[in-house]
């Protein structure tokens, strides 16, 4: 794809607004915004013609379509709960009224906006349409979990009249289609780059609560960006912050946190509904718009051993989070742990080994077409299944490109995360932050409390490594280590208890038998209750010198 660039600047100290340097989006180019905020939904929404725009998530249509400043433009938002004949009957009266069509649209929606204008026997291919897919690079980062996300795309490219737009450097697509695209870059004149302060380290439960505390203060409400409802509950809980908290995630993850007792959720963007602290999650990563009258404190969250979809790419993710906040940022961090298990690859690597997989399945299918009997096609068959390459594969068994790009874009990310010096350097390496980077370590964190409570190993194998935990912790002297400890008893009370009673030792002789450990820990507490100075005491005060008690007596007293 070839490269135009078309420069930006400030005027009276205001960034311009892509209206001011580009009339109209242009056929057939992907539009690098480079900057967020610059108005490139707005531009399309103002512009002379019909426009058909896919955002990537319900809560941009919603805040778009609800916006006073769109109040004219005739703007019209498709999303779940949104039937075809409404989209008909829009259609209807902008036709009537001689009003542009301003239809905004999820991917998984588009199809009901096809259908309603076949209906009305109108093509939108050919009949002056313009199609826009704002922020495309969702469709590379969401379509191994979004299956309906690259719905719209044959249609696409099929239309005279499409473009595609995205604030960050767009993905090298492995579609071909794309072979006649222009790439339109616009390079502010400017310094746009955000401080971002990055905090590696081993303990992202432990961190986060000592920068939260360091926070204390400073009254300007906080947004927390993690891309798991599981993650952020945990984390509610164990900070407990949970009062204070409101969660913005999807319709499926609201359901999940209110069946747990948990009420303050929403899947749309309300600033009425903001708490002391707000979580969101992936869904509002792009395109969004948060205006507020104070620049607020924003930390984005990464726990490489809770799941890889929490891993905030810094090319794309920081940048989308970041843009959200219509009027800047008071602070930024991103709190990261990582981990040297993830292999390092090279991009030439990552493209290999899925050209290996492509080779392997069409040499089975060969097999499965040439099999010389009914039992050998289906030795050769259930291969077939197991072949890491069908996750490249569309329900009708045809390559999806956008998820070979997927696959390509995630395991370079999870390279990033194989030590604080490559997640350091990624972000040096984008041009949108000025980078501070501190690595924060502690005795015990993230990995270790992975392997307390991994299924997969035994219970006598998970109490060894506790024992061996807490030996190492010794007497628990900072908050922090205090607070692990704290976490072992919530994983195994009773062995951290005989730790306590008996010692690392002792359990060992014991072989980690819980009937013999019961019995030593009960026969220890009895010998520490009748040797204690309250025992003796006590026994003084009955029984003197000299003097002669019945056997009666004496088991009564005792």
């Amino acid at each position: 794809m070839k490269e135009v660039a078309i420069k930006i600047t400030k005027v009276n100290g205001e960034v311009q607004h892509l209206t001011d340097i580009l009339p109209m989006i242009e056929s057939n180019t992907i539009l690098n915004k480079t900057i967020t905020g610059i108005g490139a939904t707005y531009s399309e929404i103002k512009a002379p013609r019909n426009s058909i725009i896919i955002e990537p998530n319900k809560p941009v249509i919603f805040g778009k379509s609800k916006d006073q400043k769109h109040k004219k433009d005739n703007v019209f938002g498709v999303f779940q709960g949104v039937y075809k004949d409404d989209i008909i009957a829009y259609i209807e009266k902008s036709i009537l009224q001689k009003k542009h069509i301003k239809i905004l649209t999820t991917p998984e929606s588009f199809k009901k906006v096809q259908d309603a204008f076949e209906e009305l026997d109108i093509d939108i291919r050919f009949d002056g349409y313009f199609l826009l897919f704002d922020e495309c690079q969702k469709i590379v980062k969401d379509c191994d979990y979004r299956q309906d996300i690259t719905l719209p795309m044959d249609l696409f490219f099929e239309c005279r009249e499409k473009a595609m737009v995205s604030a960050t450097p767009p993905t090298e697509f492995a579609d071909p289609r794309f072979k006649d695209f222009c790439v339109t870059k616009i390079t502010p004149d400017f310094d746009f780059q955000k401080e971002l302060n990055l905090h590696t380290t081993n303990n992202v439960l432990q961190y986060t609560k000592e920068l939260l505390k360091s926070l204390e203060d400073d009254k300007r409400p906080i947004f927390l960006f993690a891309n798991s409802t599981d993650m952020i509950y945990g984390l509610m809980n164990q900070l407990g912050i949970m009062e204070q908290s409101a969660v913005f995630c999807s319709e499926k993850s609201v359901a999940k946190l209110k069946q747990m007792k948990f009420k303050a959720t929403t899947d749309l963007w309300d600033s009425k509904k903001m708490a002391r602290y707000n979580w969101l999650t992936s869904r509002f990563y792009s395109a969004l718009d948060i205006e507020l009258p104070m620049m607020p404190n924003v930390i984005m969250l990464t726990d490489c051993y809770v799941a890889g979809y929490t891993m905030i790419d810094p090319y794309m993710d920081a940048v989308q989070i970041l843009g959200r906040f219509r009027n800047g940022v008071n602070k930024a961090f991103h709190i990261s742990n990582y981990d040297k298990r993830i292999p390092l690859k090279s991009k030439e690597q990552i493209i290999c080994r899925y050209q290996c997989d492509c080779e392997i399945y069409m040499t089975l299918q060969t097999m499965v077409d040439s099999a010389p009997s009914a039992e050998w096609k289906d030795a050769y068959s259930d291969l077939l299944l197991a072949s890491p390459y069908n996750r490249f594969l569309d329900e009708n068994g045809k390559e999806n490109r956008f998820k070979v790009d997927n696959y390509i874009d995630e395991e370079i990310v999870k390279t990033i995360y194989h030590d604080d010096i490559e997640l350091r350097t990624a972000y040096m390496n984008c041009e949108y932050f000025n980078v501070n980077h501190i690595n924060h370590p502690y005795k015990f964190g993230d990995y270790e409390r992975l392997t307390i409570t991994d299924q997969s190993t035994s219970i006598k194998e998970k109490r060894k490594i506790i024992v061996m935990q807490l030996e190492q912790l010794g007497k628990c002297e900072t908050e922090a280590e205090q607070q692990y400890k704290r976490d072992l008893q919530f994983a195994d009370k009773f062995i951290v208890e005989a730790y306590d009673i008996l010692g690392k030792e002792r359990i060992e002789q014991l072989k980690y038998c819980v009937t013999r450990i019961r019995e030593e820990i009960i026969i220890k507490k009895h010998q520490e209750n009748a040797c204690s100075t309250d025992a003796i005491k006590l026994i003084n005060a009955k029984f003197y010198s000299k003097q002669w008690y019945s056997a009666k007596y004496i088991k009564g007293q005792l």
